[in-house]
C-alpha cells in the first residue's frame, strides 16, 4: 500500500494534563506519541485542524501515514484516538512505527456489500445483525488493506458468517484465527424477524338498546311497587 497521508508534527517536552490543556486551548494543537521499532517513544504535538481533516477519511485509520516530526519523516499507523466525550475535540493520538520488512498488527474496517440483495433479507424477510465492524489482522505494511469486503449476497435466513468465511487479501492473516478454530467468531447473522404483537384497541361495543329498554321497564315496575 502506498503512503497517501502526511501529517506534520513537532517534538514536545512538556507533559501532564495542564500542558496538554494549554496546547489545545492556546495553540490549537493536540498532544500525541509515537512508539515502536528500535527507537524510544517520542512525544509530539499536531495541529488539531489537520488531524480532524485526516480523521474524516476512513482510510486514514488503516493506512500507512508519513509522520513528519521536525523535518524527519517516519512511517507509522494510527493505533489510538482519544476524543472528548461530549465535544468534537480530539484529545490525544497514538502512532506506531512500522518497518517495511516487519509484519504489523492492526484493525481494519469491514465493508458489507450486497446487503440490499441478500437472500435471507430480500426473499425471507430476515434482519441483518452485525457482530463485528472491523477485524484485527497482521501483515506486512505493503499488504495492509484499506478495508476488507464481506459479500452478503448468498447469506440465508438463520445463517451466520464467521471470520473463516471471509476472503482475506493476499498476505493478510486474521489474528483471531491464528489462536485456533475456537476463535472463529461470528461476523454477521441473518436473524428471523421478531413476531409483532398487535394490541386490540377497538372501542367497546355500546350497550344493546333492547337491554336498556328491559332495564328501564324493570326500574319502572320497582317504583310502582314502592308507591303501593
Amino acid at each position: 500500500m502506498s503512503t497517501d497521508f502526511t501529517l506534520h508534527a513537532k517534538g514536545r517536552e512538556d507533559t501532564g494534563k495542564g500542558a496538554s490543556r494549554r496546547l489545545r486551548r492556546l495553540a490549537g494543537e493536540i498532544p500525541g506519541i509515537v512508539y515502536g521499532g528500535k527507537k524510544d517513544p517520542a512525544k509530539l504535538t499536531l495541529l488539531h485542524k489537520d488531524v480532524a481533516k485526516a480523521l474524516e477519511n476512513e482510510a486514514f485509520y488503516s493506512h500507512i501515514v508519513s509522520l513528519d516530526i521536525d523535518g524527519s519523516s517516519e512511517d507509522v499507523i494510527l493505533k489510538d484516538v482519544q476524543r472528548h466525550p461530549a465535544k468534537k475535540i480530539i484529545l490525544h493520538l497514538d502512532f506506531l512505527r512500522v518497518n517495511k520488512s516487519t509484519k504489523l498488527q492492526t484493525r481494519v474496517p469491514l465493508h458489507f456489500t450486497n446487503e440490499d440483495i441478500c437472500v435471507g433479507v430480500k426473499t425471507d424477510g430476515g434482519i441483518i445483525a452485525h457482530t463485528m465492524t472491523d477485524l484485527e489482522i497482521f501483515c506486512l505494511p505493503k499488504n495492509l488493506p484499506e478495508f476488507i469486503e464481506v459479500d452478503m449476497a448468498d447469506i440465508e435466513l438463520g445463517q451466520s458468517l464467521h471470520i473463516s468465511d471471509i476472503k482475506l487479501p493476499n498476505g493478510v492473516e486474521s489474528v483471531a484465527l491464528s489462536h485456533g478454530p475456537d476463535h472463529d467468531l461470528s461476523v454477521v447473522t441473518i436473524n428471523k424477524p421478531k413476531a409483532v404483537v398487535i394490541e386490540d384497541t377497538a372501542p367497546e361495543a355500546p350497550a344493546n338498546d333492547a337491554d336498556d329498554a328491559d332495564n328501564a321497564d324493570d326500574a319502572d315496575t320497582s317504583e310502582d311497587a314502592g308507591e303501593e
